[in-house]
């Protein structure tokens, strides 16, 4: 791929995430060889992105239904990133393009119902030509995913033992974009919310299959089954909730979990990972009831299009979030305790500065395609792995280290 002209487009550039991608590599690609290039459905508007942000950058269109059009833009780069969401909607043409001309790939994409469809299509052939196409590198999953799997090695490589356990505990404070609920909500009217039930549903073999039957019958299932309720956890000594972006992120943590295990680098036999958020006192009881009633609540309205018909129009809409205040003074926390099989903890640690939906999901983005492209041999597997993969088992400590040496905390201690 060396001789196509950019290393890296961006999809989506006008959107409102896609504009910040824009703001981002503007600012940090000055220091490192990078060609890059913006691209969407709409000129003017990357015009107008383009002129705003004050960067000299090829503009390339087509819209993501028009199958030749994405084509001819794939077949230009080597990794294609992209905002543009639902994803179920927009970034069929897009993934189906990078698997057949060997285009690496990453997305913000929390839509796991959509990601298994990929799994299914395009897994056996990505992972034989070694294209990594990795689904899911914004805020869900790679806190989740990448910390857990930092706290597991630590505790392989410090310990010199199989981890048994991981927790995450969230915390934050930001905005919400209208293409975040946007996606929510054609997940909801598409008809695929049974399939969010399923705890293994991004597992290597299909979902209801001999092994996942297994699964359910050595209690495996329930094991890893959703928090529904409030409850006081000693490990932290505070009481959680339910993290509503439970359902995407366990499984993506699953799947790097089960990849790694067939690549005979196992976390640990019968390895279990959940996540909640965190509360602090005073109060923690209360606010943890209180947020778990009002999950329920917002699920019901999502499952009711009448009711939802109703408060859509004082909801953001796609294209619209927070103000650059709130995203500037967001912040969220990551907190991972890993148990190893002894009982021995390990406390893990991801933390930033910025709205979460926004300001760290670029960074996690935009930093995940510049080490498919800046670090490619020193990636989890080398040269030749390859699949829909996840940010653990594509990007692993590559993605770490830049990060870090982009602002975020990152730290795993015994």
């Amino acid at each position: 791929m060396s001789d196509r002209p950019y290393d890296i487009v961006l999809y989506g550039a006008s959107g409102f995430v896609g504009k910040q991608t824009v703001q981002y590599f503007a600012r940090h690609t000055d220091a490192e060889p990078v060609r890059w290039a913006i691209a969407g459905r709409n000129r003017q508007k990357l015009e107008d992105v383009k002129d705003a942000v004050g960067v000299a950058v090829d503009i390339l269109v087509a819209d993501s239904q028009d199958q030749s059009a994405i084509d001819a833009i794939v077949a230009q780069t080597r990794v294609l990133l992209t905002t543009a969401g639902p994803f179920a909607l927009y970034g069929n043409a897009l993934v189906d393009a990078c698997v057949r001309f060997k285009t690496h790939y990453v997305d913000i994409t929390g839509e796991t119902p959509w990601v298994r469809t990929l799994i299914d299509r395009y897994h056996t052939q990505a992972s034989a030509d070694g294209t990594r196409i990795i689904p899911c590198c914004g805020f869900d999953s790679v806190p989740s995913d990448l910390g857990t799997y930092l706290v597991v090695r630590h505790i392989q490589q410090v310990m010199g033992m199989p981890c048994k356990t991981v927790q995450g505990y969230f915390q934050m404070v930001g905005g919400l974009n209208g293409g975040t609920l946007a996606s929510g909500f054609h997940l909801h009217d598409s008809g695929q919310t049974a399939q969010l039930a399923d705890p293994f549903l991004l597992n290597p073999f299909a979902p209801h299959s001999q092994a996942e039957s297994d699964s359910l019958q050595n209690g495996k299932a329930e094991r890893n089954r959703d928090p529904v309720t409030p409850s006081f956890d000693p490990d932290i000594n505070t009481w959680v909730a339910p993290f509503f972006m439970s359902p995407v992120n366990t499984r993506i943590v699953r799947r790097s979990a089960a990849l790694y295990d067939q690549w005979q680098e196992a976390y640990g036999p019968d390895f279990t990972y959940q996540e909640y958020l965190k509360f602090d006192e005073p109060l923690a009881w209360l606010k943890a009831t209180s947020v778990t009633a009002g999950l329920a609540l917002f699920t019901g309205v999502l499952q009711q299009p009448q009711v939802r018909s109703l408060l859509q129009p004082f909801l953001p809409q796609p294209g619209s979030g927070p103000s650059e205040q709130t995203m500037n003074e967001g912040w969220f926390t990551c907190e991972l305790v890993g148990t190893a099989i002894d009982g021995r903890k390990v406390q893990g640690l991801i933390r930033d500065k910025g709205d979460p939906g926004n300001r760290a999901t670029v960074k996690f983005l935009c930093e995940a395609a510049l080490s498919l492209i800046l670090q490619a041999d020193a990636l989890p597997g080398g040269q030749v792995r390859g699949g829909i993969l996840t940010p653990a088992t594509g990007l692993g400590d590559v993605l770490a280290e830049r990060l870090r040496r982009a602002g975020m905390t990152i730290e795993v201690n015994s």
